[in-house]
């Protein structure tokens, strides 16, 4: 059995492994690679043959993780990808998004577009279109939480919940090799306890072989005040104390959820009086309906408040605004409000035209509930930049800004311990991680290692024998 890490080896994005057994390859998620250092482009360059690749498991719909499949298959691969019904649904929507924003970039730098197989010739070109995603979406095959399913006779897929996102899976395989039999679980990305509508990742049984994700390594999430009290607190001083606006840069699907929900909760139970919430991304809209259409897959305290109350993703005061129309709109509603809108770091969606009207604004603040990435818009504002480059203005910086972790959906450094620590030591002969940026992954390992378990951080396109 091989295990050869072709991306998020040292970096986050990106995340591609390759697991041979024998002569079938079996590829584990197939994400953009998006780093600040490489053009989009580049993605379609394989370290193998697609037409090589037999099977793929995708263990969740984000772009990191989903993003370059349509590549995968207009190169060639022809077989089945296998992940959760949720993961499926949720997958179409992030990749026909970034159809569109493929399009817009291309159509900005004068790109001709080439339909059909085979590389494209200029970087002004999309990666993908529409009909590759529909190819994409046409090979998904469904597999329920912990089910095992027989890829071969050799070959045993579990897909176990770990929380991050409706549908998130940590892929667990059971192989015999030669008469040996193995293990092998990919964590893909771990979520939290206690997070808003989510499920707790479940434990992951023994197994030999772990490639974990380190995206928080080194790093841990304030625990001091819950997610209801953080936003009570930042509601209340901003829309209520002073009667503006606060502004909620969110992730379309899963943050946005999350968020709708605890808003519901502190809306409806009276502990804030009425304040309109304005939900500004079409996409956050489409993915709602995935998440009532899943509803059985959401925690049993979100379910509960469905028996009690209804949806908890629908209240009074609570808008979806659907046309750009719409959007724009908001901007000449003068009472105190709440805007929920991507893009979560600030880098292009409806959110830039609310920061554009907002961000001289005394009475606005903008709240992040989420990583921002170097170079964005989001960590200049989080940094302090007086000053920001917005629609091709240089914008004083006068509205609050403030940052907030109780809403990120990863597990922090404590949490990928606990995962590891939950799984048989004994049993477990080699952890391999991934997904992290150099000094995170670094301190992770230390960790483990202290704990005395085997560490190695994969080099992008190194092999191991396992």
């Amino acid at each position: 059995m091989k295990l050869t890490i072709h991306g998020a080896a040292r970096q986050v994005t990106g995340s591609m492994h390759l697991l041979e057994v024998g002569q079938y390859k079996i590829l584990v998620d197939c994400g953009l690679d998006y780093e600040k250092d490489r053009s989009i482009i580049s993605n379609e360059n394989f370290p193998f043959r697609p037409e090589d690749i037999d099977v793929v498991v995708l263990t969740h719909a984000h772009i990191d993780h989903s993003g370059n499949l349509p590549t995968l298959i207009r190169l060639g691969f022809e077989g089945q990808i296998l992940c959760t019904p949720p993961t499926a649904d949720l997958t179409e929507l992030l990749l026909l998004d970034s159809v569109n924003i493929f399009m817009r970039k291309a159509a900005s730098k004068g790109g001709h577009h080439k339909r059909g197989r085979g590389k494209f010739n200029t970087h002004s070109q999309p990666l993908y279109m529409q009909k590759h995603v529909m190819d994409t979406v046409e090979r998904f095959v469904t597999i329920g939480f912990n089910k095992p399913f027989k890829i071969t006779g050799d070959i045993e897929l579990t897909l176990v919940p770990v929380g991050h996102l409706l549908g998130a899976a940590a892929a667990v395989f059971k192989v015999n090799d030669k008469g040996e039999e193995k293990s092998i679980a990919f964590t893909g990305d771990i979520g939290r306890k206690n997070y808003p509508v989510l499920n707790d990742p479940q434990p992951l049984p023994p197994v030999d072989f772990l490639v974990s994700e380190a995206t928080y390594g080194g790093r841990y999430h304030s625990k001091d005040k819950s997610v209801e009290q953080t936003l009570i607190e930042v509601i209340e001083k901003a829309c209520i104390k002073e009667q503006g606006r606060l502004i909620i840069p969110a992730f379309s699907i899963g943050r946005t959820q999350s968020l709708v929900y605890m808003l519901n909760k502190i809306f409806s139970t009276g502990l804030l009086p009425p304040v309109k919430v304005f939900v500004d991304s079409p996409m956050a809209t489409q993915a709602t309906e995935v998440f009532r259409k899943f509803h059985n897959q959401v925690n049993q305290e979100a379910q509960e408040f469905y028996q009690k109350r209804g949806d908890e993703f629908e209240f009074d005061n609570l808008t979806y605004v659907e046309t750009l129309k719409d959007s724009r709109q908001i901007s000449n509603y003068w009472e105190p409000c709440i805007i929920i809108s991507s893009a979560g770091m600030l880098e292009g969606g409806r959110i830039q035209d609310h920061l554009f009207y907002n961000i001289q604004n005394y009475y606005a603040t903008i709240l992040f509930i989420g990583y921002c990435a170097k170079g964005t818009l989001g960590h200049r504002l989080l940094r302090g930049d007086s000053i920001v480059h917005i629609k091709d203005r240089e914008l004083a910086v006068y509205a609050t800004i403030k940052q907030t972790d109780v809403l990120s959906a990863h597990g922090d450094h404590d949490d990928l311990m606990n995962t590891v620590k939950a799984i048989d030591k004994a049993k477990l002969k080699h952890i391999f991680l991934v997904h992290g940026e150099g000094e995170s992954m670094k301190l992770l390992a230390d960790d483990l290692e202290k704990e005395g378990y085997v560490v190695t951080l994969p080099e992008k396109g190194v092999s191991y024998i396992i």
